[in-house]
């Protein structure tokens, strides 16, 4: 009896310890928190994705006022890209040291920073210094392994629509902010423009620390969709040994190679040539820039819808065969796309700005994905790796575009080209192996 009753003491001592450390998951009145979170990670990618829309329209107005050549112009872009594909790996596992929402008000005052300095330069190595490295570290660090690392952590069902939803952010802060900044250019100054996205960002940054939270056990929640309670994990000291270390075992991996080759060819005909080229491109078949410019805005409109979308059918099937399908089409496409080209918009030009829209960022949600499938709670680290590869290609493309333009005297080889890639990208994506049974299940007997 006595042995009885210390087993019960013991039972209960273990009880009161379990529930002090994992309090009871309660529901806010306004559903789950998981929701709010999210929204605030949106609202904080939309504002880091307007930064990315400043380049490109700052370049006329610095000339004006500097006299820079465009290469200098240029050296400060391509810093900034390539600072936003490397920070994203480095800021993930920030996020597991410090919490998320340290990390990203500290991104959205760098950003801010560096705005607001920019508007007070007068030399191109300071546009260096202030937009391509402290701005691309600050988007860097709000880029889409940011994303991963909040549906990780806040979702266990509908991570794939989470995932679609967060990673069109970065596409809606540019139509959102575009229009307005490219007027206020025109009729003011640049420098009220950088101003205001400035104001943007510190006015969201009270916002996401009053809202975002760095896991559902800091609320007493469930993850959304999860059945049992997650306790938080504790903080991983040695962000940036831990963010190397993660690069080193994931490239003895084959799926690593795989999905960062995919993902390179993905930033090669995405950002590398369509938000570089496509302009020019069409320019050169005689229609107007401010139509070239409406219609790629345009694309970016479908972006959002095709993401999304991804997301939702990434939860539903196979992530390498949508993976597969996405750049099958996106490559058909680019093949026809010279076929399409004309002075006035046509419907077959219509057609290629929706379907491509579709397809744009539709490669995103399965990536996540697989990623998340065979690295598990270093996903969001891999991940930001394997957009570093994204940028590579995207910047590749941006210059070697250009090269090709000037050898050949056209695009049309150029679409080409990449038209092929994508093929080549569908079948790697065809090739990731899926990850191996569990231990229960490798103990059947090959011929059962």
């Amino acid at each position: 009896m006595g042995k009885a009753t210390t087993e019960d003491l013991r039972e209960r001592r273990q009880q009161l310890i379990d529930d002090h450390s994992s309090p009871a998951p309660r529901r806010g009145p306004t559903g789950h928190r998981a929701w709010w979170v999210a929204a605030a990670a949106a609202l904080a990618i939309v504002v880091a994705g307007s930064f990315s829309t400043m380049p490109g329209i700052l370049q006329d107005p610095l000339q004006q006022d500097f006299h820079w050549s465009r290469g200098s112009i240029g050296v400060a872009s391509s810093l900034n890209m390539v600072l936003y594909g490397l920070t994203a790996p480095f800021a993930a596992a920030l996020m597991d040291r410090f919490g998320i929402r340290r990390v990203v008000v500290a991104a959205l005052t760098t950003v801010a920073a560096g705005a607001l300095l920019t508007t007070v330069m007068n030399a191109s190595w300071q546009f260096t210094l202030f937009w391509g490295l402290l701005v691309g570290i600050g988007t860097g660090s709000m880029a889409m392994a940011f994303g991963a690392t909040v549906t990780n952590r806040w979702f266990t069902t509908r991570r794939g629509l989470v995932t679609g939803i967060l990673s069109s952010g970065s596409v809606f802060g540019q139509m959102v902010f575009l229009p307005a900044l490219s007027w206020t250019i025109d009729h003011y100054d640049w420098r009220p423009a950088l101003v205001s996205l400035a104001l943007a960002a510190l006015a969201v940054a009270p916002l996401v620390w009053l809202i975002l939270r760095d896991h559902p056990a800091d609320i007493g929640q469930k993850p959304y969709g999860s059945e049992e309670f997650v306790p938080k994990p504790a903080p991983v000291t040695g962000a940036a040994r831990r963010t190397l270390v993660v690069l080193r075992d994931s490239v003895r991996t084959a799926p690593f190679w795989l999905l960062a080759g995919a993902f390179a060819i993905c930033g090669a005909t995405t950002n590398g040539i369509m938000w570089t080229h496509f302009t020019p491109a069409a320019h050169d078949h005689g229609m107007a820039v401010t139509t070239a410019s409406t219609l790629l805005a345009a694309i970016g409109v479908f972006n959002v819808v095709g993401t999304i979308a991804s997301g939702w059918l990434t939860d539903r099937m196979d992530a390498r065969r949508l993976l597969a399908a996405a750049f099958t089409l996106r490559g058909l496409l680019l093949v026809l796309l010279p076929l399409m080209m004309a002075a006035t918009v046509n419907p077959a030009m219509m057609v290629f700005v929706v379907a491509f829209g579709l397809l744009d960022l539709a490669t995103v949600p399965p990536v996540i994905a697989l990623c998340r499938t065979f690295y598990g709670e270093d996903s969001a680290i891999v991940f930001g790796w394997v957009n570093a590869a994204h940028q590579v290609g995207a910047a590749l493309a941006a210059l070697l575009g250009g090269v090709a333009r000037d050898v050949f005297g056209s695009y049309d080889p150029v679409w080409l080209v990449l038209g092929a890639a994508c093929a080549g990208a569908a079948l790697v994506s065809l090739l990731i192996r899926k990850p191996r049974p569990a231990e229960p299940r490798r103990a059947v007997p090959a011929g059962a």
